[in-house]
């Protein structure tokens, strides 16, 4: 499956050379401000979630990170985070994503979006993808609006997260539909 790449941005496995800029941007209060790592994140944690990925792949049960590059240099940007089923009828993912700051704002997150889910609606077969965000979070419901997500409910104060209580919006995303999505966007 991976990697897979668009005109600007790669969707990979993450590598261990990654585990500096991914401590780096994972330790950017900005980013880290609706996700759900404790600060400080340590580069001993980076590298180890690096380990921790290096034989997944999306479709296994549990979280898959992988790591979204400029197409180009390879340069780490950010990551999407997968945690789905086996592929087949009637599977479905949950996805996460973060950038660095420097990547935001310039159309990389929706790039590495659109390579997600063909390869998720693609050769994973799945159903149904979601995201669970926060609903503070403008630009992430922005990014899933976009790809074709609709907003399906806002689970109020229903997470305590960084010593509050925390809205849950969860965003969707059926095969059909983004088999529609995509070809309005072709």
């Amino acid at each position: 499956m991976l990697p897979v790449t668009a005109h600007r941005a790669a969707l990979r496995h993450l590598r261990p050379g990654d585990a500096p800029a991914l401590a780096a941007y994972r330790n950017d209060p900005d980013v880290a401000r609706f996700q759900s790592w404790a600060l400080p994140y340590a580069l001993a944690q980076a590298e180890a979630l690096i380990e921790a990925m290096h034989e997944r792949t999306p479709g296994q049960p549990g979280w898959t990170q992988l790591a979204l590059v400029d197409a180009n240099t390879e340069e780490l940007l950010g990551d999407f985070a997968v945690n789905g089923a086996a592929s087949g009828e009637g599977a479905q993912a949950e996805i996460g994503f973060t950038l660095a700051r420097h990547a935001q704002g310039g159309g990389l997150a929706s790039e590495g979006l659109a390579l997600l889910l063909a390869q998720l609606f693609g050769p994973q077969t799945m159903h149904r993808v979601y995201a669970h965000i926060d609903p503070r979070n403008a630009p992430a419901a922005t990014l899933l609006s976009r790809a074709g997500f609709r907003h399906e409910g806002t689970a109020l104060e229903s997470y305590w997260h960084r010593e509050e209580w925390a809205d849950d919006a969860l965003y969707g995303l059926l095969a059909r539909e983004w088999h529609s999505h995509d070809k309005e966007m072709a």
